[in-house]
């Protein structure tokens, strides 16, 4: 029992792993992130470097912002490289199809939580309420 279960944590780390440290999707994630975050760090080591402050202020304003709990720069570089990869690198199918099989994942656990909310609240009316 405890060797099958170290087994298939094993088994699905390993795939996480490889997924994760796929070339063509470590690409993208780091045009993304440059497309995101990248350019105000270069902005700053810049205007550090060169004393020019508007650079400094300009890229301290954005990272300010990035750093701040609300920010959605995350969900947006990972838009941002799932975006690139199908363009970049549309025949890579088993990228993608990892990519497609979470997208149905998550898809058919939002409609089972949309279905169970809605049979709870039918349940939950009286015959008098409409």
């Amino acid at each position: 029992m405890k060797g099958e279960l170290k087994r298939k944590i094993k088994d699905k780390t390993k795939k996480i792993f490889y997924f994760l440290l796929n070339p063509r999707l470590l690409l993208c994630f780091g045009i993304a992130w440059l497309i995101t975050n990248g350019w105000s760090y270069i902005l700053m080591a810049v205007g550090t470097l060169l004393q020019i402050p508007w650079m400094m202020a300009v890229a301290g304003a954005y990272l300010a912002f990035l750093w701040l709990p609300i920010s959605p720069e995350k969900l947006l570089t990972v838009a941002i490289a799932i975006g690139l990869l199908r363009l970049l690198f549309p025949n890579d199918e088993k990228t993608l199809g990892v990519l497609r099989n979470m997208l149905e994942k998550i898809k058919s656990k939002v409609k089972s939580k949309k279905e169970k909310k809605k049979d709870t609240d039918a349940g939950s009316k009286s015959p008098d309420d409409k």
